[in-house]
């Protein structure tokens, strides 16, 4: 891991790290910051397919498929460590344990890619909002960045909306909802879960899929 950190670098906000079509070999490791992953329509729209937190890994995919299919963008100003192919492939054929924790982190991302279109299809607009909340914030309690009480968070109205398939009225009227029903709020920077046990019953949410256990080879 030592190894694969050695090029770190600062990005700004709103300018992709990857691009859509991009067929460089390297990917990037997050650092601290936040991203989003998305893909971009021909009419210029785009469907955000997942937000990225500190620990994650950025662009693996356009190492494996030698081809990104989604771009990366950081929402707030970000560090991450970039790594080549070559350190990637180097690093799995000397620690077999390190392939595996990452074989179980882009599982882990696929559960997840599920759960979203689960979401899409079939939760209702308070459902699908509860869900999304709840599962960023068990992201970040992993990495010391949340806890059961809510947490810091810099997305908008428009970033929720595109992830959750909602215009951004439709964002505000469902996190007013949750706010006067005393289950989350939403405001100034910060997700506070004002009854986690009664939100988690709204949406569902079973966090099982997210296997916080880690990888199966320690």
């Amino acid at each position: 891991m030592a190894r694969l950190h050695q090029r770190r670098k600062s990005f700004v906000a709103g300018h992709d790290l990857v691009h859509q079509g991009q067929s460089d070999q390297a990917a990037y490791i997050l650092a601290s910051g936040w991203v989003c992953s998305y893909k971009l329509q021909p009419d210029g729209s785009r469907q955000i397919v997942d937000f990225q937190i500190p620990g994650d890994f950025l662009g693996l995919r356009s190492i494996l498929l030698r081809t990104s299919d989604h771009s990366f963008e950081p929402v707030v100003d970000i560090q991450a460590v970039e790594v080549l192919a070559s350190d990637l492939f180097d690093a799995f054929e000397q620690t077999p344990r390190l392939a595996t924790a990452i074989l179980w982190a882009a599982s882990r991302d696929e559960a997840m890619v599920v759960e979203h279109l689960v979401g899409l299809g079939q939760r209702d607009a308070e459902a699908r909002m509860a869900h999304f909340l709840l599962e960023l914030g068990a992201k970040l309690v992993l990495v010391g960045l949340g806890s059961r009480d809510g947490y810091d968070c810099p997305l908008t109205q428009y970033h929720l909306a595109d992830v959750l398939g909602l215009s951004a009225v439709h964002v505000n009227r469902v996190l007013r909802k949750l706010r006067e029903d005393g289950l989350a709020t939403f405001r100034n920077g910060r997700v506070t879960f004002d009854d986690f046990d009664r939100l988690a019953a709204r949406a569902g949410f079973d966090p099982s899929y997210l296997d916080h256990t880690g990888p199966l080879l320690k």
